[in-house]
């Protein structure tokens, strides 16, 4: 599948600019990463942790929580309840961060963040259930929707890294109609884009 969507992603290209087909060309087939899954409620609040954050600064504090709540023998979730605020605090979030966890929680024991249920929801509504948790934006729910549903066709519009690459590659300030070129694998797309960008760092 890899090779048939960089293959069909050339020939879309070629119609849309020439620095986008080379930079595609030189890509190679990109397909979504395999990771462990470890539940909904804990892939959103790792992507709630790492909102305005550097790579680096996430991957130090989400380690963090992680060894509080095995110290605590808790279950990820169970940490995010108030009683567990100041150790929160003390991984280094902030209050509205914590507050988002709380909120991830509830869900959770809620039974809204069934994982079988989110991934058969198309990406409307599944975005619809998600943002009236405190704390969960649309950019939180695009990434969900590609790095846990593996949904094939999410353009992160709100994703900068994303955007600019393709804004730049395509020489146009707006990316949704070059965007929809490339349904129904729009997330393949904006793959691409994030592994140009770490590529040109």
């Amino acid at each position: 599948m890899e090779r048939k969507v960089h293959r069909r992603f050339l020939r879309i290209a070629d119609g849309i600019s020439p620095a986008l087909k080379a930079k595609l060309a030189a890509a190679g087939p990109v397909w979504f990463p395999e990771r462990e899954d470890k539940g909904a409620a804990a892939f959103l609040a790792r992507a709630v942790v790492g909102q305005q954050l550097s790579t680096k600064a996430a991957r130090s504090i989400w380690a963090r929580i992680e060894a509080a709540a095995l110290a605590g023998s808790l279950a990820m979730p169970s940490l995010f309840h108030d009683d567990h605020t100041e150790t929160l605090r003390g991984c280094g979030l902030s209050r509205n961060k914590v507050k988002a966890l709380s909120g991830i929680r509830m869900a959770h024991e809620a039974g809204l963040l069934e994982s079988a249920h989110l991934r058969a929801l198309d990406h409307p509504a599944r975005t619809e259930r998600l943002i009236d948790i405190w704390g969960v934006g649309p950019w939180t729910c695009d990434m969900l929707a590609i790095f846990y549903c593996r949904d094939p066709d999410v353009w992160p519009a709100g994703d900068l890294a994303a955007v600019q690459t393709l804004r730049r590659l395509i020489g146009r300030s707006s990316t949704s109609k070059a965007a929809q070129a490339f349904a129904p694998h729009r997330s393949i797309l904006a793959l691409y884009m994030w592994k140009i960008a770490d590529t040109e760092l």
